[in-house]
């Protein structure tokens, strides 16, 4: 479009979602140099390095979410991070814990900060579901997949945190015995949840 800047409430009937790449705008048919424009006029604002920010758009607590995964459109929502989204225990991570493919180049983000993982196989799509924050697609683990992430990455984040996931989701039922143990199956984790499993009696 070379004409007039469009409204803001296009942008967002474009697809945009709060935040977005200019790579994801010159998708839906605004060019760089258009960018530049609303960005002149206060449609839009420059986050970070190839990021930018819709100004109508309405922050939620997940804002930063949104941000971390408009840069790395890949990446799957995960582990302590997951753990806010579903409301499971009382975790408040500092970094956005994000998971890519395994080989994949790791992304270098310092506003907002994030925490990069590496999954691979089965863990790549098993217990992921689509979802989205603040009109920014997005991945995330499952509650269920994401307690047995905790266990498979209990060093990293505590023992204390991956035995509170898994009371908190049985207790107010967000996953089953049974999904808990699927997914420990798909991601081979049987022999970390086992002895967890066993050792509740719901």
């Amino acid at each position: 479009m070379t004409g007039a800047p469009r409204p803001p409430d296009q942008l967002r009937e474009a697809g945009l979602g709060s935040f977005f790449r200019p790579r994801d705008a010159e998708m839906v048919g605004i060019t760089y140099r258009e960018l530049r424009r609303l960005e002149a006029d206060g449609v839009v604002e420059r986050e970070a390095r190839g990021l930018y920010r819709r100004t109508d758009a309405d922050l939620t607590r997940f804002h930063t979410i949104a941000a971390v995964c408009a840069r790395v459109p890949d990446a799957i929502v995960c582990l302590l991070t997951a753990l806010v989204v579903h409301e499971i225990g009382t975790q408040l991570p500092r970094e956005v814990w994000i998971a890519i493919p395994q080989g994949n180049r790791t992304p270098i983000l310092t506003t907002p900060s994030a925490r990069v993982m590496r999954f691979s196989g089965a863990s790549l799509r098993y217990g992921v579901v689509d979802t989205d924050f603040e009109g920014v697609p997005a991945r995330i683990t499952s509650p269920a997949r994401t307690v047995v992430d905790c266990f498979r990455f209990r060093n990293r984040i505590g023992r204390d945190i991956a035995h509170e996931a898994l009371d908190d989701v049985l207790r107010d039922g967000r996953a089953s015995v049974a999904e808990i143990w699927r997914a420990a199956i798909a991601c081979r984790a049987k022999s970390l949840l086992g002895p967890a499993l066993d050792a509740r009696s719901y």
